[in-house]
């Protein structure tokens, strides 16, 4: 979405990978061994009510299984609006959790090129990217945070939020960014 009032946003969904898989995986395994458990304690004491509470507790188990599917549904959210670029990731679109809010004209490094960032000293990585296995859709920011340092974020902005932000970053990354590519 694009404002003629330097308002800028776009959400980009998380791209699932093995480890999202296995997370499920455990999930539901877990949840599948509760019955199994309950009935071998109910047969070792003969105490029948551990088999119901163990049926009761692989019920609501249903729940948690579907609260741990839909936790793995992760959008990020970039907004502009002026000089400042706010990154926050939405869980499940019911949880908001803002990952950090950059001024713009304090990025000292904007690029593509992630291989510049090998051996930089980072206090703190934030990954927001979409897919960050695309290296063509991924952008990494290097900038000071006043609470952790050296700070990079790894994000997939579109060409809005590029847009938004050009007018309010360095002379120098502009011209990286925009003149540099289109020559070569």
């Amino acid at each position: 979405m694009e404002n003629t009032e330097g308002f800028n946003e776009q959400v980009v969904k998380r791209v699932n990978k093995p480890k999202q898989l296995i997370i499920k995986i455990v999930a539901v395994i877990v949840w599948l061994t509760i019955p199994f458990i309950g009935a071998s304690i109910a047969i070792i004491t003969g105490i029948q009510y551990v088999f119901i509470v163990g049926l009761l507790v692989f019920l609501a188990a249903i729940y948690g299984v579907w609260y741990v599917f839909s936790s793995q549904k992760v959008e990020f959210e970039y907004s502009v609006v002026g000089n400042t670029l706010d990154v926050s990731k939405i869980i499940s679109l019911r949880r908001r959790k803002r990952l950090c809010k950059v001024q713009i004209n304090e990025i000292e490094e904007l690029t593509r090129d992630g291989s510049k960032f090998d051996n930089a000293r980072v206090t703190k990585t934030i990954m927001a990217a979409g897919d960050p296995d695309k290296k063509d859709e991924v952008y990494y920011a290097l900038y000071n945070d006043p609470a952790y340092g050296k700070c990079l974020l790894l994000f997939s902005p579109n060409e809005n939020i590029i847009k938004g932000m050009r007018p309010h970053l360095d002379k120098r990354l502009v011209i990286e960014l925009f003149y540099r590519n289109k020559r070569s």
